[in-house]
């Protein structure tokens, strides 16, 4: 088993301790820096005094942003699944002439 890394990550004001596999330092610690960073966007804009509605909000916006990927990769599966029959049916009527 690999050798796990500690690591503490401060979101919200609030440090959290976690052990991980050395691999997902980079992505955990961008992920905290995004979500500072939305805390204070979201701080700015709406005058959010409370650091629950601040989180919720940015799960929120996290969580959309993740279906919307997923929504828009199934479009273009769709379409290319739909461009590559069109292109079978041209090469199998090319083949069968």
């Amino acid at each position: 088993m690999a050798e796990q890394l500690k690591i503490k990550l401060s979101i919200a004001n609030r440090v959290y301790p976690l052990t991980i596999a050395p691999g997902q330092e980079e992505g955990l610690r961008s992920a905290a820096k995004k979500i500072e960073t939305m805390i204070g966007q979201f701080e700015q804009n709406y005058s959010v005094r409370d650091k629950q509605d601040v989180l919720a909000m940015c799960a929120l916006q996290f969580a959309s942003q993740v279906e919307q990927k997923t929504i828009d990769t199934a479009d273009v599966s769709h379409e290319v699944e739909t461009k590559l029959e069109a292109l079978n049916q041209l090469l199998q009527a090319h083949i069968s002439a």
